[in-house]
C-alpha cells in the first residue's frame, strides 16, 4: 500500500525509532508498504519514520542507477564499520527539492535482520553505502541537513520553514505529540 511521505517538521522524523522486537507479518507488511511508497515516489531509499512509523526498518532500491544491485530491506540495521570519506549531493523524499553536499563513509559494513528475521551482514560501497547511511540516519532522528555546515543550512532556511508547516500539519492530522 502506498503511504503518505511525512514532510520535514514532523516530530516523527526527529525521534529515535523503536527497535523491532520480532520480525513478523506486520513487519513484512511495513516493508511492502515502504517498497510500494518508494517506487511511487521514484526514490532510492525510505525509512519507516518517513511514512510515520517509528520502527527501525529501511528499504533501499538503487537498481535504477545500478541494475546489478537488488532492492533490499533491513530491520534494526547497525553500521559496524565505516571507512573512507567522500562528499556528494543528497536530497530526501521528506524534503522535496532541497539538496546539499554531505560527507559520508565510502564503505560500510552493516549488521541487520532480513524480512524473515535472519541476521546478516552487508558490505556496501559508493552510492549504496551513501543511501544506507542516509536511511539509517532517519532511524536515529537525523536528517541530511544535520551533516551540512551551519552556513549552508542557513541558506535553506526559507524552504525549510515552508516544509516545516507541512510536517507540523501532518502531526496534527495524526495526533503526534
Amino acid at each position: 500500500m502506498i503511504r503518505e511521505i511525512v514532510m520535514y517538521g514532523s516530530k516523527v522524523l526527529r525521534r529515535e525509532a523503536d527497535a523491532v522486537a520480532s520480525v513478523d507479518a506486520e513487519t513484512a507488511g511495513l516493508v511492502q508498504d515502504l517498497f510500494d511508497t518508494l517506487a511511487e515516489a521514484d526514490g532510492v531509499g525510505l525509512a519507516a519514520p518517513q511514512i510515520g512509523v517509528s520502527r527501525r526498518v529501511i528499504v533501499v532500491d538503487i537498481s535504477g542507477a545500478e541494475p546489478d544491485v537488488p532492492p533490499i530491506a533491513l530491520v534494526n540495521p547497525i553500521i559496524d564499520i565505516g571507512q573512507g570519506m567522500a562528499t556528494a549531493e543528497e536530497g530526501c523524499l521528506s524534503m522535496p527539492d532541497l539538496y546539499g553536499d554531505v560527507p559520508r563513509y565510502t564503505n560500510v559494513e552493516i549488521t541487520a535482520l532480513d524480512v524473515n528475521g535472519q541476521p546478516f551482514k552487508l558490505n556496501a560501497e559508493g552510492f549504496m553505502a551513501r543511501v544506507l547511511q542516509h536511511e539509517i540516519d532517519h532511524l536515529d532522528g537525523k536528517l541530511f541537513i544535520d551533516h551540512m555546515p551551519p552556513l549552508k543550512r542557513t541558506l535553506l532556511r526559507g524552504p525549510l520553514r515552508r516544509l516545516k508547516k507541512e510536517g507540523e500539519a501532518w502531526d496534527k492530522r495524526h495526533a503526534v505529540a
